[in-house]
């Protein structure tokens, strides 16, 4: 895509200042997720009773408009960003509210509100949100501006964990508090608070793990497989294993026949069988690439909270691949926990779309120096 130097349009601006190799990426894993929903899902689909192509066809309407939402968001300056943050962590703190107050219950979870039919998981969007937010808080300090930024980051992560902690979410909750560690970290917490938070989170698990029974039973057939039901987990490295290098071949797979979860936390598993170990890594480089290549693009930022937002939501990313592909290998107890932009799930999809969109638009520079963003677009904001 190629513009005049002296073209100061919005599409112009953005063609200069994006990253195209880590939008080539991020396109690159989206291509990927579509090819593996076509072979991972008939199978579960035609097991519940619904047309062989029920998963794919929805999962195809949420890619597209995942698309659209990081290609669209992309081209949004710093502060529309800043700005859509504000506004949205209200919004979501409402609809996490509502989950709880009317929400379906699910294996003995309320996450969900029932739009007609798409189901929306508001958790799955207050990630994002709420790291921005975050990042903005605690850009206060390096500005020397008169507010408590720690201590307000904090009383929100508490008030977010509150919400997901009573769904229950223990997931989710680990993985939010683990980038909100990070995020005070690059804040400069110094080591000893960092250390008290840190042993304040793993204080968290052990009283979840006494008095939750569900949280309890998977880390036991973690630790002790024989001790309870491993059979997704067995089931998933019994695809390694049929699998092998080269794998059995697209559509050949036997294991997703049997597995509950083929389309959505186990569809790791699922490309081990059918395209082998090779294709296992190819995806793995494809998400290192995206979180290293995102990462390089802030080593020489000087805005604050561009560096610090940016750099939460790569970590929320790289984090949730790590523990999806950590649960088939059983490597980590099981938790419910999409592989980005892989797995089957509409919200997971769009917030994830929604988090790539503000890393293109938080990494965007121009001839090596850091630009604001769309200015033009931003003001009419």
């Amino acid at each position: 895509m190629y513009f005049d130097r002296s073209d100061k349009s919005v599409l112009a601006r953005w063609s200069r200042e994006v990253d195209w190799w880590l939008l080539a990426c991020i396109l690159g894993l989206v291509a990927v997720g579509i090819l593996l929903t076509l072979t991972a899902s008939p199978a579960v689909a035609e097991r519940l009773g619904l047309g062989s192509f029920h998963f794919a066809k929805r999962q195809f309407v949420f890619l597209s408009m995942g698309l659209c939402l990081i290609v669209g968001i992309s081209l949004f300056s710093t502060a529309m960003i800043r700005r859509g943050a504000i506004i949205a962590f209200p919004i979501l703190l409402l609809l996490l509210g509502l989950t709880l107050a009317i929400g379906p219950e699910y294996k003995g979870a309320q996450r969900w509100l029932q739009l007609g039919s798409f189901t929306l998981q508001p958790s799955e969007f207050i990630k994002p949100i709420f790291i921005v937010l975050t990042a903005w808080i605690l850009s206060a300090d390096f500005k020397a501006q008169n507010i408590p930024a720690k201590p307000l980051a904090t009383l929100m992560w508490l008030i977010v964990v509150m919400f997901l902690v009573n769904q229950p979410d223990y997931g989710q909750t680990m993985l939010i508090s683990a980038v909100w560690l990070g995020q005070m970290a690059l804040a400069g917490l110094p080591m000893i608070w960092l250390g008290m938070a840190g042993l304040s989170l793993v204080a968290g698990l052990y009283v979840a793990y006494l008095f939750v029974p569900h949280v309890a039973s998977r880390i036991n057939n973690f630790l002790d497989p024989a001790s309870g039901d491993t059979y997704q987990t067995d089931q998933a490295l019994k695809a390694f294993e049929n699998g092998g290098l080269i794998g059995t071949g697209p559509g050949e797979g036997s294991v997703k026949l049997h597995l509950p979860d083929a389309h959505t936390d186990y569809i790791f598993a699922v490309v081990g069988e059918e395209f082998g170990t090779i294709a296992c890594l190819v995806i793995l480089a494809l998400f290192a690439g995206i979180v290293v290549r995102g990462l390089s693009r802030l080593i020489e930022e000087e805005n604050p909270f561009r560096m610090m937002a940016a750099a939460g939501l790569l970590m929320q990313f790289g984090l949730q691949a790590v523990i999806n592909v950590g649960v088939n290998l059983a490597l980590l107890p099981s938790k419910g926990m999409t592989l980005p932009f892989i797995s089957y799930g509409g919200s997971s999809m769009l917030a994830l779309a929604i988090g790539m969109g503000m890393v293109l638009t938080l990494t965007r520079r121009e001839s090596g120096v850091r630009a604001e963003g769309a200015v033009q677009f931003g003001r009419q904001f």
